[in-house]
Formats: C-alpha cells, sequence, structure tokens
C-alpha cells in the first residue's frame, strides 16, 4: 500500500512539474521574449518611422541657403529574407558581393527580427530602378529620408553639418534620438539642433506576402504625424558672403560683417573652405576623412576659433580706456623720433615712421607705437599705485570690449583670445615690482594679447554705435512668428563716454580718406590698417572699418594670414565689401581687383625666420622666443629664465 501511495505522488509530482515548466515556457515566449511577436507582426504589419524634414535656413533677404531634398533609405530585417538574386540587388544599388555580405551580417547582428538600415542615401535614379523589383526582394524595403543641400555652396563653416547619431548622442538626449537619426555636429546645425530636428511620426502598414504595402492598420488610428523642425532666418547676406568667399579664395584668414546697431553678423568667411555639399551622400565619410586630414584645415571656423595679435585695432581700444581714465585727452601730445625708449634708454621699440610732435588724431592716423607705448606707460607707471593694480584696472577696462571673454556668439566652440592678468606677470617675473617696460608690447596689440577676427569686428562695430555693441549673432529670427533671442537684443555699455570717441573716429578718417586706393566715393569709411607680426614667417594684413561715419550700417574685419602689410590685401577686401552691401557696386580700379582676385599660392605656408631680441613696432620683424615677453632689465629676463629651467 505504501509503495502504491508513494508511486502516486511521484506520477503527481512529474505532471505538476511538466505543467510548471510549461506555463514558465509559455510565459517567456508571451511576456518576456518578443521574438515571435516580431516575426508575426512583420509577416502583417510594418511600421514606419516618419522622418521629419529639417527646418529650412534663409538669409536675411529670404535666400535659400539650407534646403532638404529627398533620399532613400534600403531596410532589411534579416528573418524575413527569403532567397532571391543577391546579384541582381548588388546592381542595383551599386554594391558588390562582398559589401552585400557585409552589410548583412551587420543587420544580422543588430536583430534577426528588427530592420536596420541595409543601404543609406539612395539617390531617387536609383530608388526608381530599385522599387520596381522590390518585391522580387522579401525582408527589404524602403525608408524615405531627407538630407540637406546648399544651393549656392558657401558659408560651409557657419552652417555646419550633420551626422547620424552615435550611441553617446543617443546617450545624452535621454533616448530622444534613435539608431539611424541624424544630429546637427557643427555650426549652426548644432547650435539649433533641438529646433531644426522637427518630431518624428510613425505609420503602421499592412503588408501582403510580397512585402507590399497594402493600407494603413485600422485605417491609421495609431499612426503620428511628422512634425518638420523650426525654420530659420539668418542674419547674413547672401551676396556679401558670396564676395566675401570670392574675395578670400587662395588666402588663408576671415572676413566678419557685423550690422552695428543690431549685432547681426552680415558675412562670415573662413578660408581656406569646402563645398558643404561634400558632407551629404553616399561618399561624406570619404569626404570627411579628406577634409579632416587637409593640412589647410578647411573645417577650422577661423572667425571664431584663429587667435591672432590684433595690432593696431588694439590701439583704438587702449585710446578710448585711456581718455576715460583721465589719463590722456584728445590734444594730448608725445614726440615720435621714430621709436619709444623705455626703461631709462635701455629698451627701445621701433615706430613705423618719425612722426614728430602729434596729438592722438594723428596718433591713430598714423599708427604711431611711440604715442601708445607713452599712454601705456601712464596708464600703468603713473597712477599712484603699485603697476599690477594698475595693470589689473587696464585689464578690466579693455575686457569691456569682449576681448579675452567669449562674446556669446551663436555657435559651439567660440574662443576667448588671451589678456594674460596680472598674477601672470608676477608670476613670470618672481615678484610684483615689474612695470610697463615688461610688457610694452602689449601697448601695440603684440605680445600676449590675442582676439579673434570676430572680436575685432564687433570692436569696430563698439566704435560704430560710440560705446556699446549688441551680441553678435548669426541668426536673425526663429520660425514662422520671427522670434528673436532676448540675449540678442540686450544693449551692452563698455563704460566709455561718448565725447571720447570722436578723436579716434577722426583718425580712423583720415585713414581712409588719404588713401586713395580704399577711398570710396560718396562715404565716409573710417578704417585702420594693420600689420600684426607673425614670428614664423610673413605678417599677417588686417583691416577694420565702419561705415558710414554718420549712422554706420556696416563694421568689417578682415584678417589676411601671411601676406604683409594691411594695405596689401586685407584693406582693399574690405574696401569692395564696404561699398557692395552700401551702393551694391564697386569702383575700385580694375587692376587692384585683379591683383586681390587672382593671386595664388597665399596659402602656402611661409619657412620659420630667424629669431630676434629687437621690439619693434608695426613693420619691423617682432621677437619670436621672446615675443611677449620683453623687459627693459636683461638681465632680470635671463635669470627669471634660468630659474624657470
Amino acid at each position: 500500500m505504501n509503495s502504491f501511495f508513494e508511486r502516486k505522488y511521484v506520477i503527481q509530482g512529474i505532471f505538476i512539474t511538466a505543467a510548471l515548466l510549461l506555463a514558465l515556457r509559455l510565459f517567456y515566449l508571451q511576456i518576456i521574449d518578443d521574438s515571435y511577436l516580431l516575426s508575426a507582426n512583420n509577416n502583417v504589419l510594418r511600421k514606419v518611422v516618419i522622418y521629419p524634414a529639417r527646418g529650412v535656413i534663409l538669409d536675411r533677404t529670404g535666400k535659400i541657403l539650407v534646403q532638404n531634398e529627398p533620399v532613400y533609405d534600403l531596410m532589411v530585417t534579416p528573418r524575413e529574407v527569403k532567397s532571391f538574386d543577391t546579384l541582381a540587388l548588388c546592381e542595383l544599388i551599386g554594391v558588390d558581393k562582398e559589401g552585400f555580405d557585409k552589410r548583412f551580417q551587420k543587420a544580422v547582428n543588430f536583430s534577426p527580427y528588427r530592420a536596420s538600415v541595409f543601404e543609406k542615401q539612395l539617390s531617387a535614379q536609383i530608388y526608381a530602378r530599385l522599387q520596381e523589383k522590390l518585391y522580387q526582394f522579401r525582408g527589404f524595403y524602403v525608408q524615405n529620408r531627407t538630407v540637406r543641400s546648399y544651393p549656392d555652396s558657401v558659408a560651409a563653416q557657419f552652417l555646419g553639418y550633420i551626422n547620424e547619431v552615435t550611441p553617446k548622442d543617443i546617450e545624452r538626449s535621454n533616448n530622444f534620438y534613435r539608431p539611424g537619426d541624424y544630429i546637427g555636429v557643427s555650426g549652426v546645425e548644432r547650435a539649433y539642433e533641438d529646433l531644426l530636428r522637427g518630431q518624428r511620426g510613425v505609420q503602421n502598414l499592412m503588408v501582403d506576402a510580397f512585402n507590399r504595402p497594402k493600407g494603413h492598420f485600422m485605417d491609421g488610428k495609431y499612426d503620428t504625424l511628422a512634425v518638420a523642425g523650426e525654420g530659420l532666418v539668418s542674419s547674413l547676406d547672401l551676396e556679401l558672403q558670396k564676395l566675401a568667399e570670392k574675395l578670400m579664395k587662395n588666402k588663408r584668414g576671415s572676413v566678419v560683417a557685423i550690422e552695428p546697431s543690431t549685432g547681426e553678423i552680415l558675412a562670415f568667411s573662413s578660408t581656406p573652405s569646402y563645398d558643404p555639399n561634400m558632407m551629404v551622400g553616399r561618399e561624406r565619410g570619404n569626404n570627411y576623412m579628406k577634409l579632416l586630414n587637409d593640412p589647410n584645415k578647411p573645417m577650422f571656423i577661423r572667425p571664431i576659433q584663429a587667435q591672432y595679435p590684433p595690432g593696431s585695432v588694439f590701439k583704438v581700444v587702449s585710446a578710448l580706456v585711456s581718455q576715460q581714465a583721465g589719463m590722456i585727452e584728445q590734444q594730448t601730445r608725445y614726440h615720435c623720433p621714430g621709436g619709444y625708449s623705455y626703461g631709462g634708454g635701455r629698451g627701445f621699440m621701433r615706430c613705423t615712421h618719425v612722426h614728430g610732435t602729434i596729438d592722438l588724431p594723428a596718433a591713430i592716423q598714423g599708427s604711431c607705437n611711440t604715442y601708445f607705448g607713452h599712454i601705456y606707460a601712464r596708464m600703468l607707471d603713473q597712477r599712484k599705485m603699485r603697476a599690477s593694480s594698475a595693470y589689473t584696472l587696464w585689464r578690466e577696462a579693455i575686457m569691456k570690449f569682449g576681448i579675452a571673454q567669449e562674446l556669446g556668439v551663436d555657435l559651439p566652440n567660440e574662443k576667448k583670445g588671451l589678456l594674460p592678468t596680472a598674477d601672470y606677470y608676477s608670476k613670470r617675473y618672481g615678484n610684483e615690482k615689474w612695470g610697463s617696460g615688461y610688457n610694452i608690447s602689449n601697448s601695440i596689440g603684440q605680445g600676449e594679447v590675442e582676439i579673434t577676427t570676430l572680436q575685432m569686428a564687433n570692436i569696430m562695430a563698439i566704435v560704430a554705435n560710440r560705446g556699446y555693441y549688441y551680441r553678435p549673432h548669426l541668426i536673425k529670427s526663429i520660425g514662422e512668428e520671427k522670434v528673436v533671442k532676448k540675449e540678442f537684443t540686450e544693449k551692452i555699455s563698455v563704460d566709455i563716454d561718448e565725447k571720447y570717441f570722436e578723436p579716434v573716429v577722426e583718425g580712423m578718417s583720415r585713414v581712409v580718406k588719404y588713401n586713395t586706393n580704399i577711398r570710396i566715393p560718396d562715404i565716409e569709411m573710417c578704417g585702420k590698417t594693420g600689420t600684426a607680426q607673425n614670428p614664423h614667417g610673413k605678417h599677417h594684413s588686417v583691416f577694420f572699418a565702419f561705415a558710414p561715419r554718420v549712422n554706420p550700417k556696416i563694421a568689417i574685419a578682415v584678417f589676411v594670414e601671411n601676406v604683409g602689410y594691411g594695405a596689401t590685401y586685407a584693406a582693399p577686401i574690405a574696401s569692395m565689401m564696404v561699398e557692395k552691401y552700401l551702393k551694391d557696386t564697386i569702383s575700385m580700379s580694375k587692376a587692384t581687383q585683379e591683383r586681390v582676385l587672382k593671386e595664388s599660392n597665399l596659402i602656402e605656408p611661409e619657412p620659420p625666420k630667424e629669431e630676434t631680441e629687437q621690439v619693434v613696432g608695426t613693420s619691423a620683424p617682432f621677437p619670436s622666443a621672446a615675443e611677449n615677453r620683453v623687459t627693459y632689465i636683461r638681465h632680470k629676463e635671463r635669470k627669471f629664465q634660468s630659474k624657470e629651467r
């Protein structure tokens, strides 16, 4: 009897165990594992993501800078693929058998049951041929997309480009993005990504045994519409931008033009450049590597990332700051014997000419190094305080012009330039007993001082406005409602009284008035040529200006690397752009225009020059090894350097 009952419990246990195992298997298949559900659904339903069109970008007059054009992604669900003529498909989409095998294996690794991209961005022509025979390739279907198109192929660094999202992009977005989505990588495409991208939609389509759509599931009840991205109106003037890029061809440098009354950037040229259409299509990857490895760095955004010695533009700022501090006035005169002597005659900073005794407007006009050496010395050495404290006050006043800080332009990765603190020099020289002679090169915009072309153009906007600026920006308005960002409407003062601008403006007006090569008929342009010294080759050609003198409409800065004096290239380029913008014509002599346009090989790097111990002005070689560290007591500098070693 006992054995009978034991067998009974054993048999019951077996049945109960089998039932539990079956229940657990059913639970796994129906609740946890969705592969069979996906396979069944894919036989009947196809969930198609509807990608939104990115927002269109226009210039300030409504001309198209960036638009969208259709392309087609070939999708595959590996589990649904049946035997077919692989060579026929390869021929249709333009890949070889090895490429086909790699793509298919990648899709299998992603998921046998979920659709993934097999081949990206098929053209309309390829799609048309493929569509006729798509029913022969079970498990494959086409996903409509749009990519960017650039009708005029300009402003590549400003506009930026888009790319497929990476796993890090997806993680940072809290899974808003999905594999296969596109995201702005640089330029305006990145800065305004949240507005440009739009919102995905979904369609649930019923398909037959041949993978052909047969309508919407439940009449589209569960479909969602895609929402296009917001359109942007750029501040750029397309015709002015084209002219800037034309004039800067075969040169290395940048051009920035600003409307002073709004801070809107009218032109933003960075050269060498590239055709933005290179970053679209099936050759995008190859083109990207070519650009990345190009020694001329065409993807480098020079207007906001290249930092240069400012040269003469710094004298304009120095003159304004010194007047506001009460250290000089318009009639303040200094004698220029051809250079500035300091440190009891142990140091000498050369000037470009022997100017004689001159006042402030004449010093601006002649870019007199001697004059600005004197006022720098007064600002640091004659303020009844330690020079390091006076330097800090001077630096704070200079920084109000947007120097050594980001201006907040609506592009990523803006550089702020450089203007060392007093602590930098105190640490360098081992104490605070240094004076203006230790960094006299700062007085003429050399030394450690560095600014960007955008900052240079913004300084001109400040002078044009006689004491204030609006944050420079590249997007004029957003969407159909023409929304303007609040930060771009804020009026920023530099705390300089308006009366102090007139002698500076007068000096700048004389520069252009007495230079027939850049003078514009019927327009009083106020400008300044500059030659920023370069210890590694030819000097940089610089010109900055605004026009007209009364009620200015444009402020501009042109920086051309390694081509010599400011009047050689930068000044004619700026003059032509200003006249084109204000008068829609160019009256400059044909000879000058042709010289600027046809000159070649200007982007070739110059061989390094020998170092020199000479402290100079705007026309002589500037020291290389000790470029920014000139002192009037040479033995102290050597002593400090020995400590460093």
